[in-house]
């Protein structure tokens, strides 16, 4: 009896506790987005070709995913390219120094899409601070046209989506022994050498995380694009929401999702076989060292060669900066750092003058100061009324995204059992698969159960989508778990539950909370999912605000960004406390 019942209980308590989040996401994600593919080859109770043989028939939509994939592909090399330095230095600094600069990653990541892509409008616009800056400076006699091409979308782009890179890459080099370079230069290795030959190849994961993240995320976007670009930068999720919205074309949007959708598998397919799902979590790749000799022989000669050339251009540095450059630190990286956090930064903070201007509008520079605009907004029902739903929705899809996602963290941290890579692609794919196709996946399965435009669906939508944020911050929190703390308590007579209670849970309560914002967080900035799920009568306040960027700009959008960039500044500030009270804890 009891040689049967150990392999039982063994199997019984990963599936209780993996049992919500595969349930959940089965009916919310599985079967929704499963259906809408369904409906691009089946339709009237027969199977049919059509919508694919229109798809595939003109050149316009395999020209639209080609702009998508080229806007995608420049925006990921170029985030990475300008989100290593930052996070290459501020991996190397001491904690009390690294909090500050965190903040401002962590602000310009959370700050609301909507918030950045409107900040450009301002900046790029015929009288706005980049025509004004030029005229000033000479370079240009009357002001250009910026806006609606291909340099400020992807400008939007990259400003929009490098700190995910940052944050990505930070995971990665935050793990990596800096006695390593410093070793192959006691050993007689130049400074470029070390760093490209040892270093960098440390790094490369997070380079790959970062690079796959951006990628897929700029695949699926559509904010920067409408706002920003012209018909020559129409992305591919812009005729999904064409044929959803105006068309109510079911079958071909559901083919358009297909095509998207092979893409994107495509490429972490590829990503999976050689690097491995679990580095998007922070974890060390197991794959990279078996790669062909050829391509390893390719890679250390680039490596080599980009090695030489840094040694020949910190050849020409002054010796007294020398010292600094080896280290990991200089003058020239913490200049580079902090114009590029200028860049994340600035555009949003422009922003607060404009929302008190009195007669420029949103024109730059603002003049006048009056509170107008903020009194516009709190007297405005819609505004009101979108934020209340946006905190009620926001509370309660991060309280349901926490309960449903620890127990998966605890089982993949802690666990041992088979197919636990197959469950964290599972619990991922709410960012392998496109936004866009995973919202229209639930709005025609809300359509048909009578969850549109109802707070509970909004919920649903937005639980799904924060769930992979709360296991990875969880997952994070618990490998710095020191789980002899657990056996201690066990050995001494408490119970599993018992050491749940009184020494794991006070613990990770900090961890837990930080979860649970940052949930809220990605909940309170949704505007995919509530474009659709909210059918037009329970508007969140990111779809209030795209409903008045687009119908119509009044300096009233700028009040509520401000309002908007300080929210977001106190919840970062309140989960980097409790990230460094859980760091306290558990050491």
């Amino acid at each position: 009896m009891n040689s049967a019942a150990t392999p039982r209980a063994a199997w019984v308590r990963p599936l209780m506790m993996a049992a919500p989040l595969v349930m959940l996401f089965l009916v919310l994600l599985v079967y929704p987005v499963g259906q809408l593919l369904l409906l691009s080859i089946y339709s009237d109770g027969s199977f049919k070709w059509n919508n694919y043989s229109q798809l595939f028939s003109s050149s316009v939509y395999l020209d639209t995913m080609w702009i998508t994939l080229k806007i995608s592909l420049v925006t990921a090399l170029l985030s990475i390219m300008g989100g290593y330095p930052i996070a290459y230095l501020v991996s190397s600094l001491q904690k009390d120094k690294k909090s500050r600069w965190v903040f401002w990653i962590l602000l310009s990541f959370w700050t609301s899409f909507l918030v950045r892509a409107f900040a450009w409008i301002v900046v790029l616009g015929r009288n706005g601070l980049a025509n004004q800056l030029l005229l000033a400076l000479g370079l240009q006699d009357a002001p250009s046209n910026m806006l609606y091409s291909f340099g400020a979308v992807l400008v939007g782009m990259v400003h929009a989506l490098m700190p995910l890179a940052v944050l990505t890459m930070l995971s990665v080099m935050e793990n990596i022994d800096r006695n390593l370079p410093r070793a192959a230069l006691t050993l007689g290795a130049r400074p470029g050498t070390a760093f490209w030959r040892v270093y960098f190849p440390l790094s490369m994961p997070g380079v790959a995380a970062g690079a796959i993240m951006v990628f897929v995320t700029a695949v699926g976007f559509f904010i920067v694009p409408q706002l920003l670009g012209g018909r020559k930068e129409t992305m591919i999720t812009q005729l999904i929401i064409e044929q959803v919205m105006q068309v109510m074309n079911w079958g071909f949007a559901g083919a358009i999702s297909v095509l998207l959708l092979v893409v994107v598998l495509i490429v972490f397919a590829v990503y999976d076989k050689v690097l491995g799902l679990s580095t998007m979590t922070g974890a060390q790749s197991d794959k990279s060292n078996h790669s062909s000799g050829f391509m390893r022989q390719l890679s250390e000669m680039l490596l080599g060669f980009l090695g030489s050339i840094s040694d020949r251009l910190i050849a020409l540095v002054p010796r007294s900066r020398k010292r600094d450059l080896q280290q990991g630190d200089s003058f020239v990286l913490r200049a580079s750092v902090v114009a590029l956090l200028v860049f994340l930064s600035v555009p949003a903070l422009l922003m607060i003058p404009i929302s008190f201007a009195d007669k420029s509008g949103l024109n730059w520079p603002p003049q006048g100061f009056t509170l107008q605009h903020y009194q516009d907004m709190l007297a405005s029902p819609l505004w009101i009324n979108a934020t209340v739903r946006s905190f009620v929705v926001g509370f309660f899809a991060a309280l349901a995204a926490m309960a449903v996602g620890t127990p998966v963290a605890f089982l993949l941290v802690r666990g041992q059992m088979r197919g636990k890579a197959l469950l964290l692609a599972f619990v991922l794919s709410p960012l392998i698969i496109p936004r866009m196709i995973i919202a229209v996946g639930m709005f025609y399965f809300f359509s048909k159960v009578g969850l549109v435009g109802t707070s509970l669906g909004l919920v649903l939508g937005h639980t799904v989508i924060a769930i992979p944020y709360v296991v990875m911050t969880m997952m994070a929190v618990l490998r710095n778990y020191d789980t002899r703390l657990d056996m201690a308590a066990q050995s001494l007579g408490a119970r599993p539950w018992q050491t749940l209670r009184y020494v794991t849970f006070p613990i990770i309560a900090a961890g837990l909370t930080s979860s649970f914002l940052f949930a809220f967080a990605t909940s309170f900035d949704e505007l995919t999912i509530s474009l659709f799920a909210s059918g037009g009568l329970s508007s969140t306040l990111p779809k209030q605000f795209w409903d008045e960027v687009t119908l119509q700009i009044s300096p009233v959008i700028a009040a509520v960004s401000t309002c908007l960039f300080a929210f977001i500044g106190i919840l970062i500030t309140c989960a980097d406390w409790l990230r460094r009270r859980s760091a306290a804890s558990l050491n």
